[in-house]
């Protein structure tokens, strides 16, 4: 685990004070400089990756996003995902994707993504940052077949967690994982850090998730 030094969050402070003095919707608060020098490892990576994030935000309109956002509504019908009313047991807001909904040849790839960055967004808003600054997602897998593998929109979730949330993903839980999956894990394992990959955590049985969470809070409509 990288240690972040205290003189390089001061440094990285007084700079972003300089941009949002000049535009406040540049800021960023303590604990967002924090988790970016955490990513990104060296004040000038922090520094550039904010920038980034802030351009990118205001180019993809994400303060726009809203729950009567047309994408969004119609994704979340198709209960492509939910953030949870409930936490997990550290606190987290949780995620949950049942990737039963999910199909790589029935989807609009661009407007899915763009309702992933909604729930990360309404997750984001959902956090302690003072307790706890990141977040739960849930990919449960039951009656999941290989035509519910969707591999771009999975590469675009990595992307997005490491440009633009970084630091973010406290723990990804996967639920009712079968043989089939497998072959599927090892491709998807591939595209992250070690960092991310020791985040996910195969759950096995009831007792094993009550160590992440209350099962009650889960889902029971979808």
């Amino acid at each position: 685990m990288s240690v972040i030094k205290e003189e390089d969050v001061q440094e990285l402070k007084s700079r972003m004070k300089l941009i949002s003095e000049a535009d406040p919707s540049q800021y960023h608060n303590e604990f967002s400089i924090r988790r970016y020098l955490k990513a990104f490892k060296t004040t000038d990576a922090a520094f550039q990756g904010i920038l980034k994030t802030n351009k990118w935000r205001k180019e993809y309109g994400v303060d726009q996003l809203t729950n009567e956002t047309p994408t969004v509504v119609s994704n979340m019908k198709a209960n492509k995902a939910r953030v949870l009313r409930h936490r997990d047991l550290q606190g987290r807001p949780i995620i949950y994707i049942p990737v039963k909904y999910h199909s790589s040849t029935d989807r609009d790839i661009d407007e899915l993504t763009k309702f992933i960055v909604f729930c990360l967004e309404e997750a984001s808003k959902k956090c302690f940052e003072e307790v706890i600054d990141n977040f739960c997602i849930i990919f449960d897998l039951k009656d999941f077949n290989l035509g519910c593998m969707d591999y771009q929109v999975l590469k675009n979730l990595i992307w997005l967690f490491s440009r633009h949330y970084p630091e973010r993903l406290g723990v990804c839980l996967i639920l009712n994982s079968s043989a089939v999956f497998s072959g599927c894990w090892a491709i998807i394992k591939g595209w992250l850090d070690e960092n991310t990959a020791n985040k996910v955590k195969f759950i096995g049985s009831e007792m094993e998730l009550c160590s992440y969470l209350i099962p009650d809070v889960l889902p029971v409509d979808i």
